[in-house]
């Protein structure tokens, strides 16, 4: 951490990781500025009785460029600076690919990746007039393998990848001292699968109950305190890639050592 207690800027801070991000920050005296499509005053609540230095809070749509836009010039006009924004608000589409309604594709790369886009469009003219300040886009282990019956949210996590490390390699051209970090959580113990939307699955493919018990009770391994630490000691190491996660750091080594041979083993394996 700096000497001065950094500004940080959280959306999808009302649950899961962006809610544990929020309380790790605010721990080490950070000042926030959380947002949310949903109510944060129990958060702010939490982080000020964790030591948070100072509490904004803004009812975000991320999807929604000018509402991020007013919260980035909220939050400056708060602060005076800003050092940190994490693009961290997400959702999860689930379902086969020539079953999706179009809306719901639409709805999944509104939030997920566009939502990152508008979150450094607002943020990063600000981060610049900063002595530092750091980018951090979250991703997914389903940002670096594809998953049957994930096309639409795969399809967003490769993006926000692609997009991030264009952009790091921009800032790392630049003369401003800007970090720019990509997060790839592997399963988390967060409400994600629980309000995701559900598509109608293949044939042999796990019902959506079955779907959600196999998840939070097999797959998802780290909690999401255990995240949030992974994340931030990511972010004080200047880490461009930050894997959270047993199941993605092994991952990552086989579909880079295996790019093809992956696809065979997921056939074998996923339900």
């Amino acid at each position: 951490m700096k000497p001065s207690a950094p500004v940080v800027a959280i959306s999808g801070a009302a649950s899961g990781i962006g809610r544990a991000l929020a309380h790790h920050y605010a721990s080490r005296g950070a000042r926030l500025s959380l947002s949310d499509v949903s109510t944060l005053e129990v958060v702010a609540g939490e982080c000020r009785l964790r030591g948070a230095a100072d509490v904004l809070c803004a009812t975000v749509d991320v999807s929604n460029r000018h509402q991020v836009q007013a919260w980035a010039e909220r939050s400056q006009r708060h602060f005076g600076v800003i050092n940190i924004v994490i693009n961290n608000a997400g959702v999860n589409l689930s379902g086969c690919f020539e079953q999706m309604e179009r809306e719901d594709f639409h709805w999944q790369m509104d939030i997920n990746f566009w939502g990152v886009v508008n979150g450094c469009e607002a943020f990063l003219p600000w981060l610049k007039q900063a002595p530092w300040g750091h980018v951090v886009n979250v991703s997914s282990l389903f940002g670096l393998i594809a998953m049957p019956n994930q096309s639409a949210y795969n399809a967003s996590k490769f993006a926000v990848k692609g997009f991030t490390e264009s952009l790091a390699l921009e800032m790392a051209q630049s003369s401003y001292n800007i970090q720019v970090s990509t997060v790839h959580p592997g399963g988390i113990q967060t409400n994600i699968v629980n309000s995701a939307r559900f598509g109608c699955p293949q044939k042999g493919v796990l019902d959506i109950d079955e779907a959600k018990q196999t998840f939070n009770t097999k797959l998802a391994r780290t909690t999401a305190a255990e995240a949030a630490a992974i994340i931030v000691k990511g972010i004080e190491q200047r880490k461009r890639r930050i894997l959270v996660g047993r199941d993605a750091r092994a991952l990552d080594v086989v579909q880079r050592l295996l790019p093809a041979l992956y696809q065979r083993l997921v056939l074998r394996y996923v339900p």
